[in-house]
């Protein structure tokens, strides 16, 4: 397909990925609304709420966004999933979009812990799909917890901390404090889409600025920007799970994100696909090009 470069696993044999456009009718996806009226739940956790949305019937996937995005960040993947015969839940993070914040930690293995109480709760095992520094919170937890998760979905994933100069780090970190966080991390986002803004952008950074909005959540997003991924990195080799790395070759993220892509492919023993032209979200800037991937992954992890 125009557009994918696919490369087989490097350490262990992983299912080669039939992709399908017609399994599809991205018409009904690009038109799907009913993502908002979803029901939100709330998952217990000792310090506060997890929120997640739940959908669907058949095998479980669990659905996580990145640091300064919220659920809808899947909108598209989840009708799809649903339309393809899986239980699709799309949870929050810690101090994002509907989840509280109210948490003492706000990192990736807090993330994962997360994840991993949300399998156990809906009933494991379960796919995990996870955007950005969520891959990271995937890998800690299929590490953790193997027998919980049946495949990782890695999208433009954070699983090692990326080499960068002293001076952009404390760049960095400058504009992510308060009080203007909201502000500089809203003003980035066109930014990550360097292929298409999705038609419904201005909707949906407007549906972020109202979260960061919430009492505590612009401070839950700061220390959120602060992650380390070390921990992460460390459990690579740990992790027997079957995956699949999706990363937009513009990821602006990465210095070289075919680069990165194909190390994490190595560590994991993962497909990689590669979408021309992508940024951060080449699930929503690609949805043609990469759900059909994600279904085959999810199809081939879970022998559905």
């Amino acid at each position: 397909m125009p557009g994918i470069r696919t490369h087989t696993a490097f350490r262990r044999p992983s299912a080669i990925l039939h992709i399908v456009a017609n399994d599809i009718s991205f018409m009904a996806m690009t038109v799907f609304s009913g993502f908002a009226d979803l029901d939100v739940h709330h998952l217990a956790r000792p310090e506060g709420r997890i929120a997640y949305r739940l959908a669907g019937t058949g095998p479980l996937v669990v659905c996580v966004p990145g640091m300064g995005d919220i659920a809808a960040s899947f909108r598209l993947v989840l009708p799809a999933l649903v339309d393809a015969g899986f239980r699709v839940a799309v949870m929050d993070l810690r101090g994002h979009g509907e989840s509280d914040a109210t948490f003492s930690a706000y990192d990736d293995v807090a993330a994962g812990t997360d994840i991993l109480a949300l399998i156990a709760a809906l009933g494991r095992p379960a796919v995990v799909l996870g955007n950005s520094m969520a891959a990271s919170a995937a890998v800690w937890a299929a590490a953790e917890d193997p027998a919980a998760i049946d495949g990782l979905g890695l999208l433009g994933p954070f699983v090692r901390n990326p080499p960068t100069s002293p001076v952009m780090t404390a760049l960095f970190r400058l504009l992510m404090l308060r009080p203007w966080a909201r502000a500089a991390w809203l003003s980035h986002l066109p930014r990550l889409y360097p292929g298409r803004l999705p038609a419904d952008f201005a909707e949906h950074r407007a549906a972020i600025d109202a979260a960061m909005h919430r009492p505590g959540a612009t401070a839950a997003f700061v220390k959120t920007t602060r992650t380390d991924h070390a921990p992460a990195e460390r459990r690579l080799d740990d992790v027997t799970a079957p995956a699949l790395v999706v990363m937009g070759t513009a990821d602006p993220d990465f210095a070289d994100a075919p680069a990165e892509a194909a190390w994490v492919g190595e560590r994991l023993g993962a497909d990689v696909v590669l979408v021309d032209g992508a940024g951060h979200y080449p699930h929503v800037e690609d949805p043609e090009q990469v759900l059909p991937a994600l279904i085959a992954f999810c199809r081939a992890a879970t022998d559905a």
